[in-house]
C-alpha cells in the first residue's frame, strides 16, 4: 500500500502499514514514560516487525499479553508469564483517573486506554490503542463534502470511522472554510487535553462531561456556536438521535457514525431509525396492495432521513454508498437499490462504480 500522511504531534511524518514505524514508536514511547506498559513488553513490540501495523495490546488478569496488528485476525503473545495484578495497579495509576466510559487518553496524543472492571469495580483489563490520524481517506467522499448534505458512516469497530471523522473534520474547516464545531465525547477525534490534535486542523472540539450528556453538547454546538457543520460519533441513543433531527431541521451540516454494519441494521434498529427516515405502518386499499403485489399492511418511510447519504465502511478501502431516501424506500418495497461502490486500486486511487444493485439483505 502506498504511504498516506501521519500527523504525530503538530509534526508531519510518513508512514505506510508495510514499512513505517512512526506511530507505534510514538505509542510505545508513550507507554514507557507512563510506566503504563510493563518494560519488557515495549521492547519486545520494537522489536517486531510488523510494529508499524500495531492497533492495540491487551492486558488481561491472569492470561497472557497480547498485542494485535491491523489485517490481521487474532492476535500474539508478547511473554509466556501471565498479566499481575501489580503489572494492572501500575498501569491504572500511570493512566489515572478513567471517564464514565471507563476510557482514558494521553494529552496531546490520540491513543486512547480503555478498562475493563470487575463487578466489585476493580481494573482486571486494559485495552491501550494506538491512535493514528491517517490522511488519505477523505478521498473516498470528498465530492459528496461539496453538496452539504449531511453523511452517516457505519461500519464495524476498528474498520477506521473515527479516523475518517477526524480527517473530513479538518478538510472542512481548513480546505472548504466551514465553521466546523467537533462534539468530542471520548476525546477519540480530538485527542485528550483542553488544546485539540493538530489532526483537526482548524475544527473547534467541545469535550462532552459523561456520555450520556452527548446530546445535550449537541444541541449547545449549534445553539452557543454558529456552526456550518457539526461532527459526532458514535450516535446510538434516541436522545441523540432526536437530537441529530433537530440540529438537521436548523440547516446545519451533519457527519456522524453509528452501530452497525449495513443500512438494514439502522432501518430494523428502533432507537435509531429516525435517522433514516423512520418506520411507519400503513394500510393500502385492495386494489392498491393488488397492484404492488403486497399485504394491505406495509411498512413505509415515515419522514425524509436525517442523513441524506449514507455509506458503508465494509473495510478501509471498500465503501458503499447510498442515497439514503432512495435505498429505504427500494429496500421497503423488496426491491434492491443502486447504490455507488467506493474502492481504492492498486495504485490506490479511488474508483467509484456508480449504479451497482445493493448486495445487502432486504427489511
Amino acid at each position: 500500500m502506498e504511504n498516506e500522511c501521519i500527523h504525530e504531534g503538530t509534526s508531519f511524518v510518513f508512514w505506510s502499514y508495510g514499512h513505517g514505524t512512526k506511530g507505534a514508536k510514538a505509542f510505545v514511547e508513550y507507554m514507557v514514560r507512563m510506566c503504563i506498559l510493563p518494560v519488557d513488553l515495549c521492547e519486545t513490540l520494537q522489536r517486531d516487525p510488523r510494529r508499524a501495523k500495531l492497533l492495540e495490546v491487551i492486558l488481561d488478569l491472569g492470561r497472557y499479553p497480547e498485542a494485535r496488528f491491523l489485517g490481521e485476525c487474532g492476535g500474539q503473545y508478547l511473554r509466556n508469564t501471565e498479566v499481575s495484578k501489580k503489572e494492572l495497579e501500575e498501569a491504572q495509576n500511570a493512566v489515572g483517573e478513567f471517564g464514565e466510559d471507563n476510557r482514558a487518553g494521553i494529552e496531546g496524543t490520540l491513543h486512547r486506554i480503555s478498562a475493563i472492571r470487575s463487578r466489585k469495580g476493580i481494573i482486571v483489563g486494559l485495552t491501550c490503542r494506538v491512535g493514528r490520524a491517517v490522511t488519505g481517506h477523505v478521498q473516498m467522499v470528498r465530492d459528496l463534502l461539496h453538496y452539504g448534505e449531511s453523511i452517516l458512516f457505519l461500519g464495524r469497530p476498528g474498520v477506521g470511522k473515527t479516523t475518517v471523522m477526524r480527517e473530513i473534520a479538518r478538510v472542512l474547516a481548513d480546505e472548504l472554510q466551514k465553521r466546523v464545531v467537533i462534539v468530542d465525547t471520548s476525546n477519540e477525534i480530538g485527542g485528550d487535553g483542553d488544546v485539540p490534535h493538530a489532526a483537526i486542523g482548524g475544527a473547534r472540539r467541545m469535550q462532552v462531561p459523561k456520555p450520556s450528556m452527548q446530546h445535550r453538547v449537541m444541541i449547545e454546538a449549534v445553539e452557543n456556536h454558529m456552526p456550518e457543520v457539526v461532527i459526532v460519533d458514535e450516535i446510538g441513543t434516541e436522545a441523540e438521535a432526536i437530537a441529530c433531527r433537530s440540529i438537521a431541521e436548523r440547516g446545519v451540516m451533519l457527519i456522524g457514525t453509528a452501530h452497525g454494519e449495513r443500512l438494514e441494521n439502522i432501518i430494523k434498529n428502533p432507537t435509531l431509525s429516525d435517522l433514516v427516515g423512520g418506520l411507519e405502518n400503513v394500510t393500502l386499499g385492495d386494489d392498491e396492495a393488488r397492484a404492488r403485489g403486497s399485504q394491505k399492511s406495509i411498512l413505509e418511510r415515515k419522514a425524509p432521513p436525517t442523513f441524506p447519504f449514507l455509506i458503508e465502511m465494509r473495510e478501509r478501502n471498500y465503501w458503499v454508498a447510498h442515497r439514503t431516501e432512495r435505498s429505504v424506500d427500494a429496500l421497503l418495497h423488496g426491491e434492491k437499490p443502486l447504490v455507488e461502490v467506493r474502492k481504492r486500486d492498486e495504485n490506490f486511487k479511488v474508483v467509484i462504480e456508480r449504479w451497482k444493485p445493493y448486495d445487502g439483505e432486504g427489511i
